[in-house]
């Protein structure tokens, strides 16, 4: 396979500079909104990144680093709208293009000879995305999607790298295991703690260690950091696919209780579950994040009866709650999300036992909220548990995504 990743540099805080060309030569920071407690750096240009600034650094943090910093609220119509024009450029060359958040993509571009080689091709696209978008991009060059990736990571901004079956060993394999794909945090400690600490020592790892360390997992990691995995690129058409649906919002004081938190997930399950119904969809996967207030994250999954129903997501998401949190004021939780996967299309029911009488009469009902919302507006009805939630005009955000897990910008 010839695969290409191209990773437009500092995507949102670009994007800004393109709309506003008196930040050009600036310290730029796309930022959340204080006020709403989302008060965090989302993106920056290289200029504040070379400052120290960090995605995730709190305003008041980012600007100890760089006094000079200029904040920006994020304009997410405007990301949306060069993240389609930048993907349209991508599909001249091949349809096998394949998402990875609004900034990143895969294509395949195997039988793509008639642009010229990979490498031609990959410098024409980021020679055309900058003229025609006047945004940069990084690309990477290989024979598998992970290397791909890493190549794209190598050199920015505005870079083409190749990673080939020649030097591959020499590029790839003196790096930190922490820079392939889905080695996380837990995931880098672990293999640290096994003495692997770069992506050749991975390669070069035992089948039977890792495997009881990750299970079928492991071999996943070692064939990646080999360049053995035949993971394919998908069609745009396949991407455009729904397959998760969820809400998150970060309240505007911190949850401390169970009973705060469970209120939460209500309205996120309530708004999950009138989206699975508008789309026609059944979910048979809950799963639920939390955040603490130190800005770590936690995230457990379930499987459930397929359903469209926002009770049972209810239901399901707060035995993960409890599954994950104490409950009491010493971890105290800064947001929460609920998202469904599994979908299947529910033809306008979902199946249930003859004796499930409840079941029929909470899909009735939900139906019926539905038509009242959306003759009067969302707000029209609710439960009469959601009227006294003094913590919940936060930020609400949507994660409807074509991939699981999904990447956040």
């Amino acid at each position: 396979m010839e695969i290409l990743h191209c990773d437009l540099n500092n995507f949102f805080a670009s994007v800004e500079q393109v709309m506003n060309p008196s930040l050009n030569g600036k310290f730029v920071a796309v930022c959340g909104d204080p006020e709403k407690r989302s008060g965090i750096v989302l993106a920056k240009n290289t200029a504040a990144k070379n400052m120290g600034v960090k995605t995730g650094d709190a305003i008041w943090q980012a600007r100890q680093k760089c006094p000079e910093l200029v904040c920006v609220p994020p304009h997410y119509d405007w990301y949306g709208h060069y993240s389609e024009r930048v993907r349209q450029i991508y599909c001249r060359y091949t349809d096998l293009v394949e998402c990875f958040g609004m900034d990143e993509c895969w294509l395949d571009i195997t039988h793509s000879g008639i642009f010229g080689t990979p490498m031609q091709i990959a410098e024409e696209i980021r020679k055309t995305v900058k003229k025609e978008t006047g945004l940069t991009v990084s690309v990477g060059v290989s024979f598998t999607k992970t290397f791909a990736k890493l190549g794209s990571d190598l050199k920015k901004p505005d870079a083409v790298t190749e990673i080939s079956r020649k030097n591959y060993r020499k590029v790839v394999w003196c790096l930190p295991v922490e820079e392939m794909l889905f080695v996380g945090r837990q995931t880098k400690k672990i293999l640290n703690q096994m003495g692997i600490f770069t992506l050749g020592q991975l390669a070069e790892a035992n089948d039977k260690v890792l495997m009881s360390k990750f299970g079928i997992n492991g071999l996943k990691l070692k064939h990646a950091a080999r360049g053995e995995d035949e993971d394919p690129v998908s069609s745009i058409s396949d991407e455009r696919q729904i397959k998760s649906i969820g809400h998150g919002t970060t309240t505007i004081r911190d949850m401390v209780t169970y009973a705060e938190a469970e209120q939460t997930i209500f309205m996120l399950a309530d708004m999950v579950a009138t989206r699975l119904r508008n789309k026609g969809f059944c979910a048979s996967t809950v799963h639920l994040d939390i955040r603490h207030n130190d800005l770590t994250h936690t995230s457990k999954q379930c499987k459930i009866v397929p359903t469209f129903v926002a009770a049972n997501v209810y239901h399901a998401a707060v035995r993960l709650l409890h599954a994950m949190w104490c409950g009491n004021a010493s971890d105290p939780l800064r947001s929460l999300t609920v998202q469904v996967s599994d979908l299947t299309f529910s033809c306008g029911g979902v199946q249930t036992s003859i004796f499930d009488v409840n079941e029929e009469k909470q899909s009735r009902l939900q139906f019926c909220v539905d038509k009242i919302r959306k003759k009067f507006g969302y707000d029209a009805i609710t439960c009469a548990n959601m009227l006294k939630c003094d913590f919940l005009s936060g930020k609400t955000f949507s994660v409807d995504e074509s991939t699981l897990p999904f990447k956040r910008g």
